[in-house]
């Protein structure tokens, strides 16, 4: 029991230590799919949403930091307990969104591993699993270290903690495991590599024959029956390669201008997904930085989710010399966590993405 017990607790306390780290890395990411939880038509409360970052950054911190107390063995009971209410949360989370299809990723390892939500209840009923097992044998939990070294070590990992997440609030995560990256070529993204695994389908073609219903599978051809026709039902029996970027557009005026806008050199694009929500102070600073641009040579264009009507406004407010076009807003989400923020673009190549407290670090050509 003691081996087993020293076990479980050195896989929980590292994963608990690597799942928060991936959420502290992006907390903005992991509020977003926090409000999609509380959302309508999920646990139908709205309420939390807008306090779905405080949450996340609370809870992200306290998960990490539950993964050092338990390595440690410090502060047995409340880190055993703590582990075991959150992990009964997470679960049912999983299985509500498993079972019911409402979220189809959890965000448990953030983006940097994407988990389906059976695959996701799954993980955590071997963690409830494990955290039962050190509730059981607690009493060979023992600390490692001295209690003064023990406190120092708590301490030094909560202040680690509030530091780093201070800091990609203010900037944008340390590591990018989005497909928007520094580097990655939209384009390229949005297409699926050759000889790439294609969707599989049953098609079940129900006809009335001689009066009786006769059920036929084909795999897309439609059969050859001397009967009536009554209905089909599809089912997907493989599923196929889905580029990692599959939603991304520049619409306006109803015309998808992004893969002649992906062509440009040298293109720089101002990304609010929320208009209403977006930090107006720093659009004087895009205004100084985007006539810079184009002063150089720049395509600029905005983009956000939000209506003509809210970005024509901003425009004449700040008086800024670029069009607004407009896409899925969990896609702009995607691409910058920062409202709004700034990208600059070599024919669809992410070259430099920046927040816009970083504005002034943008190198024009």
């Amino acid at each position: 029991m003691k081996y087993l017990v020293g076990f479980c607790r050195t896989v929980v306390g590292i994963l608990f230590i690597i799942s928060g780290f991936i959420k502290l890395n992006d907390p903005v990411g992991f509020s977003f799919k926090l409000e999609e939880y509380f959302s309508f038509g999920v646990l139908n409360m709205p309420f939390f949403e807008p306090h779905a970052l405080k949450i996340a950054i609370f809870v992200v911190i306290l998960e990490v930091l539950l993964g050092v107390l338990l390595l440690i063995g410090f502060r047995q009971r409340f880190t055993m307990y703590s582990l075991l209410v959150m992990i009964i949360g997470f679960t049912f989370l999983t299985f509500y969104s498993a079972y019911f299809n409402k979220v189809t990723d959890c965000g448990c390892f953030g983006d940097a591993l994407k988990l389906t939500p059976w695959q996701s209840f799954t993980k955590d009923i071997i963690l409830l699993i494990l955290i039962v097992i050190i509730v059981v044998g607690k009493r060979y939990v023992q600390p490692i270290f001295n209690p003064s070294f023990n406190r120092i070590v708590t301490g030094a990992s909560l202040a680690a903690c509030v530091i780093f997440v201070y800091y990609v609030l203010n900037h944008l995560p340390a590591i990018d495991f989005r497909p928007y990256k520094i580097g990655a070529n939209i384009e390229e993204g949005m297409s699926a590599p050759e000889g790439a695994p294609k969707a599989i389908f049953d098609y079940a073609w129900k006809f009335k024959v001689d009066g009786e219903e006769k059920i036929i599978v084909t795999q897309g051809d439609y059969p050859t029956v001397d009967g009536e026709f009554i209905a089909v039902e599809t089912t997907e029996v493989q599923e196929g390669y889905e580029p990692p970027i599959h939603d991304f557009t520049i619409e306006k005026d109803g015309v998808d201008y992004a893969t002649e806008l992906l062509q440009e050199p040298k293109l720089m694009m101002v990304i609010a997904y929320d208009l209403g929500q977006s930090t107006y102070s720093a659009f004087e600073d895009v205004k100084e930085l985007t006539d810079k641009a184009q002063k150089a040579g720049y395509k600029v264009i905005g983009m956000s989710a939000s209506g003509e009507d809210f970005a024509t406004k901003l425009l004449k407010e700040y008086k800024l010399n670029f069009e607004f076009y407009f896409t899925d807003q969990t896609t702009l989400k995607t691409i910058v966590r920062s409202n709004p923020g700034v990208l600059i673009l070599n024919k669809g190549t992410i070259t430099q993405k920046k927040h816009y407290n970083d504005l002034d670090a943008i190198t024009l050509e």
